[in-house]
C-alpha cells in the first residue's frame, strides 16, 4: 500500500518552529481583535439606542407639559407637539429627524442634518404604519440606502383626548447604523494592517532567535557527524546559560563517557591480546611437543597447562574487573564500621602468607564506601607486600581518622625489598612490573591499577612511600562522607623524601 507523504517531514526544525509562532502569533491576533471589535459594534449599538430612549423621554416630557416652550402657547394637537419637537432637536451626527402624520407628507427639520429620512421613501413606507401605536417602537430597519436603527413615538396630548378626531402623529428618530459602524469598522482596518506588520517583524524576528536558539543543535549534529569510530574527542562548544547550554553540557559529557568507554574497551582487547598471548603460545608449544607415549613428559605437560590456565584465569579475573571501572554500580556506597573492617581484613590477610602480621591503629570511624571493595584493595596491598617481603618479616595494616573527621586513612607497611624511584610512578598502570629492589616478581600487573580504580571510585587518592631496601607504605586516603556529584579522585603517588616508611 503506497504510504501518503508527510509534508512536514521535509521542513527543517528552525521552519517548523517558525510556522507554528507565526500561527500562534496570527490566531492570538485574531482573538484579540475579533473581540475588540465584537465588543465595539456592541457598544455603538448600545449607545445608539440609550440616546434614542432618551429621547423617548425628552418627547413624553414635553407632550404631558402641554405647553410650547417656543411660544409658550398651549398645544392644540398631537401635530403641534411634533413640530415643537421636531425644532428643539438637534439631530446627532448620522441621526436623522422626521415627523408622521397619518395620510400626509412628512414633516421634516429645517436644521442642518446629515441623514434626510425622508429622501428614503422605503424607510418611511416601513415605519409610516406604526403612527397609530399607543406606545414608542424601537427597530431596526433595512433598506437598500442603509441600515437604520429607529424609534417612532406615537404622540397624545389634552388637545387630542379632548378632540378625537385630530389625525396622529409621531416623531420619528432614526441612526444610520452602517455609518455609525464605519468608523469602528475604519479603526479595525488599521488594526489589521498593524497586525499584519506585527506579524511580520514577529515572522523577521523569530526566524533569526530561532536561529541563534538553535545554533547549538546545528553544531551538535555537525560534531556527531565529526565522530568517527577512531576519533570520539570533538566536543560542542559551551556558551550562554540556559536549557541548551545545559542539553550542550549533558551530550558533551555523554561523548566523554563514551569516549572513555571506547577507549576502556580498545585497552581491554589490546590488553587481553597482549597478555592472553603469551600463555597461550606456551601452552601450544609444549602441546606440540608433548611426547604422548612418554608419561613423565604428559605429565609435566599437564601440570604447566594448568598453571598457565591458572594464570589466565587469573588475569581474566582482573581484567573483568577493570572493564566495570566507570560504571555506575562499580563502588556502592554504605555505611561502613572502618574498625570492624580492619579487624576483618586483618584475619583475611594472615592466611597470604608466614609473616609477622600487626595492627598499627584502629579507628572506630564509619564512612560511606564500598566495604567489599575496600576490602578487595586492602588485601590486594596485603599480598602485594607478601610478594615482595621474606618470611617472618613484619606486614602491619591500619586504620586512623583524620583530626577534624572528614578522612580517615587505610595503610599496608612491609618490610620488603622496597620501590626503585624509576618504578615508582608507573606502578599504578596496567601491566606495569616493576624492580622491587633488586628482585623482580612475575605477576599480572594489574593488582594495583585495581586498587587505583578502588580508591578513585571512592573519591580517594592512593600514595606509596619506599625506598630500596627499606619496604613501603601504601596509603589510601578515603573522604568520610564522599559528594555524590564529585568526579572520582585520580591514583596518586608520592616518594620518599627521608627514606623512612610513615602510614
Amino acid at each position: 500500500m503506497a504510504r501518503l507523504a508527510d509534508p512536514a517531514r521535509g521542513l527543517t526544525v528552525r521552519t517548523r518552529i517558525l510556522a507554528a509562532l507565526l500561527a500562534l502569533t496570527a490566531l492570538a491576533l485574531t482573538l484579540a481583535g475579533g473581540t475588540a471589535y465584537w465588543l465595539a459594534y456592541q457598544q455603538v449599538d448600545t449607545r445608539i439606542d440609550a440616546d434614542l430612549r432618551q429621547d423617548v423621554g425628552e418627547l413624553k416630557a414635553l407632550a404631558d407639559s402641554g405647553v410650547n416652550p417656543a411660544t409658550g402657547e398651549p398645544f392644540a394637537s398631537p401635530e403641534d407637539v411634533v413640530v415643537a419637537a421636531i425644532q428643539l432637536t438637534v439631530p446627532s451626527r448620522n441621526e436623522g429627524v422626521l415627523g408622521l402624520r397619518e395620510g400626509q407628507s412628512p414633516l421634516v427639520s429645517q436644521q442642518s442634518v446629515t441623514v434626510h429620512l425622508e429622501s428614503d421613501a422605503e424607510f418611511v413606507r416601513a415605519i409610516s404604519p406604526l403612527v397609530t401605536e399607543d406606545h414608542a417602537v424601537l427597530r431596526l430597519v433595512r433598506t437598500a440606502t442603509t441600515d437604520y436603527r429607529a424609534v417612532v413615538i406615537p404622540v397624545t396630548s389634552a388637545a387630542a383626548v379632548s378632540d378625537p378626531g385630530q389625525a396622529p402623529a409621531a416623531l420619528v428618530l432614526a441612526y444610520d447604523r452602517r455609518a455609525e459602524h464605519a468608523e469602528t469598522q475604519a479603526v479595525f482596518r488599521t488594526y489589521g494592517l498593524v497586525a499584519l506588520a506585527a506579524l511580520v517583524v514577529t515572522g523577521v524576528v523569530g526566524w533569526l532567535v530561532a536561529g541563534r536558539l538553535l545554533r547549538p543543535i546545528r553544531l551538535l549534529a555537525a560534531t556527531a557527524q565529526q565522530i568517527g569510530d577512531t576519533d570520539l574527542s570533538a566536543r560542542i562548544p559551551e556558551t550562554g546559560n540556559d536549557d541548551l547550554t545545559r542539553l550542550t553540557q549533558a551530550v558533551n559529557g555523554m561523548l566523554g563517557r563514551l569516549e572513555s568507554s571506547f577507549e576502556a574497551q580498545r585497552r581491554l582487547l589490546d590488553d587481553v591480546g597482549h597478555e592472553l598471548r603469551t600463555p597461550l603460545t606456551i601452552v601450544r608449544g609444549h602441546l606440540e611437543l608433548m611426547d604422548p607415549h612418554d608419561p613423565a613428559d604428559a605429565a609435566e605437560t599437564r601440570d604447566l597447562t594448568l598453571d598457565e590456565l591458572d594464570r589466565m584465569r587469573r588475569l581474566v579475573d582482573d581484567l573483568v574487573t577493570l572493564a566495570t571501572v566507570g560504571q555506575p554500580d562499580f563502588v556502592r556506597p554504605a555505611p561502613v564500621d572502618l574498625g570492624r573492617l580492619t579487624d576483618d581484613v586483618h584475619d583475611k590477610a594472615r592466611t597470604l602468607g608466614e609473616r609477622r602480621w600487626l595492627v598499627d591503629a584502629r579507628t572506630d570511624t564509619t564512612a560511606l564506601a564500598d566495604g567489599q571493595r575496600l576490602t578487595q584493595a586492602w588485601l590486594q596491598l596485603a599480598a602485594n607486600a607478601v610478594k615482595f617481603s621474606e618470611p617472618g618479616s613484619t606486614v602491619a595494616i591500619g586504620s586512623r581518622a583524620s583530626d577534624d573527621g572528614t578522612r580517615v586513612r587505610l595503610w599496608v607497611r612491609d618490610e620488603g625489598v622496597g620501590i626503585a624511584e624509576d618504578d615508582a610512578a608507573a606502578i599504578f598502570e596496567r601491566f606495569a612490573r616493576g624492580h622491587h629492589g633488586e628482585v623482580r616478581r612475575e605477576g599480572s600487573g594489574l593488582g594495583l591499577a585495581i586498587v587505583a580504580a578502588i580508591v578513585a571510585g571512592h573519591q580517594g587518592k592512593i600514595t606509596v612511600d619506599s625506598a630500596p631496601g627499606r619496604g613501603a607504605t601504601f596509603l589510601i586516603d578515603l573522604p568520610v562522607h564522599p559528594e555524590a556529584a564529585a568526579p572520582a579522585a585520580e591514583p596518586s603517588i608520592t616518594l620518599p623524601t627521608d627514606g623512612r616508611n610513615h602510614p
